[in-house]
């Protein structure tokens, strides 16, 4: 048995079905079946009042009943039923639970039933899987409890984990025609005790267990998830998620830009992006992607070689790899030389390589060229492109000799189909026990590899530290002032990203018409002055911007009439020098807390929506690769002659702002840096708006009437 904290859920020593039945074909009788075929070795027991007997088994009449203690109970009982059996199995020491009921009842009280049965599996710590789910299989230790009698896959340990918040994904992903192997998978439904997070920890103590495949809906404990995710990387396992429900709509309105453009699931792109995990956009890719993983070969150093037999797909396959940025091995000469001497008259020796001719010694030519192209020094992974299919053997003979291939190289390769959706069913599962993937569509084989490329690389990466934070007293002073209950302006968030060594322009606030002009003087000209009254986020939205002051009088002019319309407390600032405009945004998400936003700035920042959220802090190399991934990017290198832009700089002032995020986001809402310019001769920001926590109180007398 495996010894973890959730060893009494996933693998108990004893185990009580509560719903048992006689009558074969249903879900009571279904479970005893699941639990005998599986070999479960524990003490197994059946309780159902209506029955002194179940499959030449004793059933007992409650779970008080029983004669020893019980680690786990599965209530295979109706709603109506389950508060009851829920409080029966806590009453008798039962320390886990699988619930398969939806925990709905027409006319619930208040709380409702859920609501109740978390309260009570908490205050008790008992383990449950479910509501709403399939339940488990554990096929390490030997336990199934779920609502069918076993899946296809039978006794077979492998190397895949499956964890997924919908039972109907769950139970499809089970039946993938031989092309996975589960060692573990979970339904973990409405996750009333138990979360993903809690499973997936458990599956990375499984020894078989290389990949961990979730579909989520929500992460409900995401520092559990973080810590999972983190131990994952250290055992060199890969996570592969499917998150559903990815709206971009933020979960409440936001006062800043930043907010309001970085949704939630910008965040789980973060969060998945920081710690490693895999994120795939549907099931084709996803199932693929754990078939890559999972095998025994993954990628090596090096690109993609390929081999088909159609130039038509072959032209498709380059088409796909350079939508997903999957490089092709660039092939030695000594390898091309081999390939000449085995391709037929007319077939050009290059990768990816169409080598079909006359069809003469087909099976041959195909075998000697992709294990030169795998064997070649640039190449990392090979992908053999053929539309295989069970019982037909005109192109199925490629797979005869196949696995030769990876024993002469020690490199890894996959089959995939051009065309998806064929039966291979025996196929899949004799290619994938020779450690080889045969993968269904070249679009998900191609996203697949893209996806084990980027997890090498960052595998072998060394991420710099962030930069140095200002010391403990200004962190101190500025805790101070994000929680005394005062907003802050304009030059309070211009003086906090200076505190962090961001650059920002040199500002003043004035509240006459006299002190504005004695500031523009001390600046020189031209200059700038805005409104800086208290309540007023956006000011070119009210007209509280004047822009390109060149002497005394523009400046008395615009002071007035901003002291007219909207009040005299103003800043002043030098017009600042050109450059692109980019945004810095700190984001407070509710499940993962502070995060950072950059993008494209100004006027744009909402229409282009060109950014990224990435998690605080980090060093200046993460800042460059975010940089490098805008669709701005490449205004940043000058166009039709203009000069560039300082990169290190903005990537410079963008890691001290993470550091900034992290040390403070805590107590700020939201923070919203727009714009920040990028010029050929630095860096610097020239607004800056922070939306600090308030406290109850202060909340209360700014909604008061």
């Amino acid at each position: 048995m495996t010894e973890h904290r959730l060893q009494p859920l996933l693998a108990p020593r004893s185990l009580a079905l509560v719903g048992a039945s006689p009558k074969v074909g249903t879900f009571g009788n279904g479970m005893i079946r699941a639990c005998v075929n599986a070999g479960f070795g524990g003490d197994l027991y059946l309780v159902n009042p209506r029955y002194d007997a179940v499959e030449d088994r004793p059933c007992h009449g409650s779970l008080i009943d029983l004669p020893g203690p019980i680690d786990h109970a599965v209530l295979n009982v109706a709603n109506a039923r389950l508060e009851g059996l829920f409080d029966e199995a806590i009453a008798a020491g039962v320390k886990a639970v699988t619930i398969f009921a939806s925990g709905y009842l027409e006319g619930d009280s208040d709380p409702p039933l859920l609501a109740r049965l978390k309260t009570k599996a908490k205050a008790a710590g008992l383990q449950v899987c479910g509501g709403n789910g399939s339940g488990f299989y554990n096929r390490v230790d030997k336990v199934h409890c779920t609502l069918g009698e076993g899946d296809r896959g039978g006794a077979e340990v492998g190397p895949v984990a499956l964890i997924s918040q919908s039972g109907s994904v769950y139970m499809g992903l089970l039946q993938t025609d031989g092309r996975l192997a589960f060692n573990f998978s979970v339904s973990s439904g409405q996750e009333i005790a138990t979360t993903a997070a809690d499973y997936l920890d458990f599956a990375l103590e499984l020894e078989p267990t290389r990949v961990v495949g979730l579909f989520l809906e929500t992460i409900r404990n995401p520092a559990g998830f973080i810590a999972a995710a983190q131990k994952a990387a250290e055992r060199d396992i890969a996570v592969v998620v499917v998150k559903a429900a990815r709206t971009p709509e933020s979960a409440a309105m936001a006062v800043s830009h930043s907010g309001a453009l970085a949704g939630n699931d910008d965040a789980h792109d973060a969060v998945f992006e920081r710690y490693g995990v895999i994120r795939c956009e549907d099931m084709a890719e996803f199932v693929a992607t754990m078939q890559v993983m999972s095998a025994p070969h993954r990628p090596v150093a090096g690109g993609l070689a390929a081999i088909a037999d159609s130039g038509g797909e072959r032209e498709h396959l380059t088409d796909l790899a350079s939508n997903t940025g999957l490089p092709f091995a660039e092939i030695a000469p000594a390898t091309t030389e081999q390939l000449s001497d085995r391709l037929e008259y007319g077939l050009d020796p290059v990768n990816p390589l169409d080598a079909w001719g006359t069809g003469h010694d087909y099976p041959g030519i195909f075998h000697d060229c992709m294990t030169a192209l795998l064997a070649d020094p640039a190449t990392g992974y090979g992908l053999w492109v053929a539309d295989i299919r069970d019982g037909e053997r005109f192109r199925a003979v490629f797979t005869d000799n196949a696995p030769s291939i990876i024993e002469t190289t020690g490199k890894p390769l996959a089959f995939a189909s051009c065309i998806p959706n064929g039966i291979v069913h025996e196929t899949a599962r004799r290619l994938r026990l020779a450690g080889m993937p045969l993968i269904d569509g070249l679009g998900p084989a191609v996203s697949a590899i893209a996806h084990g490329f980027a997890w090498r690389d960052r595998r072998e990466r060394r991420f710099l530290p962030p930069p140095d934070g200002p010391g403990a007293d200004v962190i101190a002073t500025w805790r101070r002032r994000l929680t005394s209950g005062q907003p802050l302006d304009e030059a309070d968030g211009l003086d906090l990203l200076s505190a962090f060594a961001v650059p920002v322009i040199d500002h003043r606030i004035v509240e006459t018409d006299d002190a504005a002009v004695a500031a523009a003087a001390s600046f020189g000209y031209p200059v700038v002055l805005k409104t800086a009254m208290p309540g007023i986020a956006h000011k070119s939205d009210v007209g509280g911007v004047a822009l390109d002051l060149n002497d005394e009088t523009a400046v008395r002019a615009a002071w007035c009439d901003l002291a007219e319309r909207l009040g005299p407390r103003c800043l002043i600032a030098p017009m600042a020098p050109g450059g692109i405009e980019i945004v810095f945004g700190l984001i407070r998400d509710p499940q993962f807390g502070a995060l950072v936003m950059i993008g494209t700035g100004g006027i744009f920042v909402e229409v282009l929506r060109d950014r990224l959220v990435a998690v605080p802090p980090f060093g200046v190399d993460v800042a460059g690769g975010l940089i490098d991934r805008l669709q701005a990017r490449p205004l940043l290198d000058g166009l039709r002659g203009r000069p560039a832009a300082d990169i290190d700089g903005l990537a410079n002032a963008l890691a001290r702002f993470s550091v900034l995020a992290a040390s403070l986001g805590d107590l700020i809402t939201e923070a919203d840096v727009n714009p920040i310019l990028a010029g050929p001769d630095g860096v610097i920001a020239v607004d800056a708006l922070v939306i600090a926590d308030l406290p109850p109180d202060h909340q209360d007398k700014e909604e008061a009437p």
